[in-house]
């Protein structure tokens, strides 16, 4: 028995499923290409643009690379943030920051929400990347074999293998719109696919929200969803870079004013500083190894002098921020 070929003529509903698979077929080779072939278009259409913004991109890969490891980190938890709305489940950064330093969260915090974005900042910070095992990347490597997800995870990246040919961004915007039409849909799925599109694009990560994430909300036939597609990312990666100069300048000032300290807290709290947009006292505890009353009187002292500011104006479970 072998599966209905849709027929984009005379069913032009199913013309955009075409490269699906059947419950017992290999994917139709014909319909992949002419998938491929869309986008290579798209892609050849819109060369100089793509120029533009890999060479942006690689100048960001660049410099994470020459930088502390922080950095990396402080942007994947500011775009995991941003992603988080473009989800539906609106994690702001500081409750984000709390929840993978300490894993706490408010009581009107969703658990479940705060757990989806809590993978999202750990798949953008590093480790393996979606290509060859998409099940593990997604955390589905534990369902049962016969899951369908499981086989419609397999021939998405059988798609994205067969158009290697494409400029990781472009695959990446790719694979992004075919996310929801091969039938990948589970609860945060959109999050899903944008955190995979993102480390397809690049060798770390491709910021795509963090300048708005109006890249990820276009439609269109494939020339229009990529145009829209590098816009965003340049965006995003302004905003990056502009994030990572504040960040710069305010470690070089910081270790300028906190040189006559002396111990190894003052430095340690320097760097979480540098790797986190915000920090309760808990948190520095936590990542400093410092005592509740070393971490106390340094952040006193960094205050006092321009260093930090407190942000949540409360006696209780306040946070502070570089200034």
């Amino acid at each position: 028995m072998s599966a209905r070929v849709p027929d984009p003529q005379t069913d032009p509903a199913e013309a955009d499923l075409w490269f699906l698979p059947g419950p017992f077929d290999d994917p139709p080779e014909p319909g992949e290409r002419a998938i491929v072939t869309d986008w290579a278009r798209a892609e050849a259409g819109l060369a100089a643009r793509l120029a533009t913004v890999a060479g942006r991109l690689g100048a960001l890969e660049d410099r994470l690379s020459r930088g502390p490891e922080g950095w990396r980190h402080r942007l994947a938890l500011i775009e995991a943030a941003e992603l988080s709305w473009f989800a539906g489940d609106r994690i702001a950064p500081d409750r984000l920051a709390l929840w993978a330093a300490l894993r706490l969260s408010g009581v009107q915090d969703d658990a479940a929400a705060l757990a989806r974005i809590g993978w999202a900042l750990r798949r953008l910070s590093g480790g393996p990347g979606p290509e060859p095992a998409l099940t593990e990347f997604l955390g589905r490597h534990e369902a049962p074999s016969d899951d369908p997800l499981t086989g419609r995870a397999e021939s998405w990246l059988a798609m994205m293998q067969g158009a290697r040919a494409l400029h990781p961004i472009s695959r990446a915007c790719m694979g992004f719109h075919l996310w929801s039409l091969a039938g990948l849909s589970r609860t945060g799925d959109r999050l899903e696919a944008a955190v995979t599109a993102a480390r397809i694009a690049a060798s770390g990560f491709a910021p795509l929200a963090m300048g708005g994430a109006g890249g990820l909300r276009a439609s269109g036939p494939p020339a229009a969803r990529l145009a829209k597609w590098l816009t965003g990312m340049e965006d995003a990666i302004r905003t990056a870079m502009r994030t990572l100069d504040s960040v710069e300048a305010w470690d070089s000032r910081a270790g300028t004013v906190m040189a006559p300290l002396s111990g190894r807290t003052p430095p340690a709290l320097r760097r979480a500083f540098v790797e986190w947009p915000l920090l309760s006292a808990p948190m520095a505890e936590s990542l400093t190894g410092a005592s509740r009353a070393a971490v106390q009187r340094n952040l006193a002292w960094m205050q006092a002098r321009g260093l930090i500011r407190e942000v949540t104006g409360q006696g209780r479970f306040r946070m502070w921020k570089a200034v």
